[in-house]
């Protein structure tokens, strides 16, 4: 039975290959029949240079998630909607196409699970449950990946905030508009702020109005509460009329004010962290290597 199989698939793999060139072939000869008659010696053919993920494998996952997540309710869509910006990759990857991401993997890491596991030959029940187990595994690995990589982002933003803002505050005090100033940063900085800021200053000449923009970065970079007191300071600033670099200059001091404070808690909580290793790996060695010997003594002397 598979002699007549690999047969099938192999004619079939010749004649595929053999109806897409003469296709392509023929393609080219009408294309230059058509420059021909329009009196042009080349014509020039627009090609899609994109990699095959992004013109096969996107789309067929994008129309596989459409039909899978129809029934997923909207607070779960928000919410992997707000992650993904908090991450970063919301102009890489939509909502449904990352469920549609986490399904394809649940479905691949099942499959082969259960596959090696019927190679060695195991019962059928430890089978079952190592394909439900690789289900579960494909479903929380990228929502995991997905947190890892808002939590790098969002400790970047605390970590490079107070030296923007002083920046930021220089130039305005310097005698520079806001939008020049936040060009400047754009100039002089990078990583995540200035790229964002970066988008503010795209939408805001686009026509957007400014506080609309600076509530999006807000709302895009949720997780990051400095940021998120630093545009609610700006925005009232901007409806109150204050000086925004007096503003700046306050939320700069309160912010390094902060991350001193979040520095001296975690020194605080290292002692009480230390306390675990201490007890199960470092207090037995120094008993066995202290009272080893004395045990021993003991021992030989009792008997």
């Amino acid at each position: 039975m598979e002699l007549p199989i690999i047969v099938l698939s192999v004619f079939g793999t010749v004649c595929f290959t053999f109806l897409a060139v003469l296709s392509n072939s023929q393609e080219k000869k009408k294309q230059e029949r058509i420059s021909r008659a329009l009196g042009q010696r080349e014509m020039i053919i627009e090609v899609d240079v994109r990699p095959l993920s992004e013109r096969v494998l996107r789309p067929l996952l994008h129309k596989f998630a459409h039909r899978l997540t129809s029934l997923t309710p909207k607070g779960d869509k928000e919410r992997t909607t707000t992650k993904l910006s908090a991450a970063g990759l919301s102009g890489q990857w939509e909502e449904v196409e990352w469920k549609g991401l986490q399904y394809a993997l649940s479905v691949l890491l099942c499959l082969l699970l259960f596959g090696m596991f019927s190679l060695m030959k195991v019962g059928l029940l430890i089978r079952i449950g190592m394909g439900i187990n690789g289900l579960l595994l494909g479903y929380i690995l990228p929502n995991y990946w997905l947190k890892v990589k808002v939590r790098q982002r969002q400790r970047e933003i605390e970590k490079t905030l107070p030296d923007v803002l002083d920046l930021l505050t220089v130039s305005v005090e310097a005698g520079l508009g806001f939008d020049a100033a936040l060009l400047k940063v754009v100039e002089k900085q990078k990583g995540v702020l200035a790229e964002e800021f970066l988008r503010v200053l795209q939408e805001i000449k686009m026509g957007r109005p400014r506080r609309e923009t600076l509530r999006a970065l807000a709302k895009r970079n949720k997780p990051a509460e400095d940021l998120s007191n630093v545009v609610a300071s700006l925005v009232q600033a901007d409806q109150l009329g204050i000086s925004i670099g007096g503003v700046l200059r306050n939320q700069a001091k309160q912010i390094r004010q902060k991350q001193r404070q979040r520095a001296e808690e975690k020194a605080q909580k290292a002692p009480v962290k230390m306390m675990i290793p201490l007890v199960f790996f470092v207090f037995p060695c120094i008993f066995i290597v202290v009272l080893g010997p004395a045990v021993i003594q003991i021992i030989e002397i009792l008997k």
